[in-house]
């Protein structure tokens, strides 16, 4: 998320309180299924996550990110590992950061089209006070795999220059409790039709050194093309998996920062 609530808000909201004076920074949690821009990357299934940051002088920095995610939703896929670069730092109030993100895949293609979902993105953004404002734009040939081969939409199309715009907001209840709202908007370049929003909100809490958090997501796409999906591998039994991926859902994550 990186359909990726993953790497920026959630991030943002559990990773961003490791920052400090040491160099290096982590994360390990569970989730009762990951959910990423609003879409289940793990299939309903539940998805073991980790992250470890260097943090270099000036503000630079660089890190990676892991998820299981289910072959089902990404055809041959079973882990999602996320390598990151970048610069943060800031202006008065206003916090930045400017982030070269590589989405990896490992083993997983669309066969048909000998397409790997492997993508990366230049990832800019700002906070103030508890706003967060995030723009994501794709600057390999395809995102997530998404070109006319694999859409079945025109001849030569490629989706690089897509572009992910995510606002977020968070509130503190009282009692160590807040409440991030957050929603999103994704364009996918060339393919208007594959565009969605997406809208959710994370209800999250530290207990005895956990990050605990219970979080709502949704993804809605105006043409429907997301409401039966499956990578058309039939499973051992020889039946096929459909699932709704962008449909409300309810998930539970709780980790460590250490």
């Amino acid at each position: 998320m990186d359909r990726r609530m993953g790497c920026a808000t959630l991030l943002w909201i559990i990773s961003g309180a490791s920052w400090g004076q040491d160099a290096w920074s982590g994360n390990l949690a569970v989730a009762s299924q990951y959910v990423s821009r609003g879409f289940q990357q793990s299939w309903g299934k539940p998805a073991w996550q980790a992250g470890l940051e260097f943090e270099m002088p000036h503000g630079w920095y660089a890190g990676s990110w892991l998820s299981t995610i289910s072959p089902y939703a990404i055809e041959g896929g079973y882990v999602e590992m996320d390598l990151y670069a970048g610069k943060r730092g800031n202006i008065g109030d206003v916090g930045y950061h400017a982030t070269l993100y590589g989405y990896v895949y490992p083993g997983a293609r669309v066969a048909v089209a000998k397409t790997r979902y492997n993508y990366s993105e230049f990832v800019v953004g700002a906070d103030w006070k508890n706003w967060s404002l995030v723009y994501s734009l794709t600057v390999s040939r395809d995102y997530f795999g998404d070109n006319s081969q694999t859409l079945g939409v025109g001849t030569r199309s490629h989706s690089r220059g897509s572009g992910y715009l995510e606002l977020a907001r968070r509130l503190e209840l009282g009692k160590g409790f807040s409440l991030t709202v957050h929603y999103g908007r994704q364009r996918i370049n060339h393919f208007a039709e594959y565009n969605w929003q997406d809208a959710g909100a994370t209800l999250s809490r530290n207990i005895a050194g956990f990050d605990v958090a219970i979080a709502y997501g949704r993804a809605r796409n105006a043409h429907g093309v997301y409401r039966r999906v499956t990578t058309g591998v039939p499973d051992e039994n020889g039946h096929l998996h459909f699932s709704d991926p962008g449909s409300g859902t309810w998930y539970f994550t709780m980790g460590h920062s250490f």
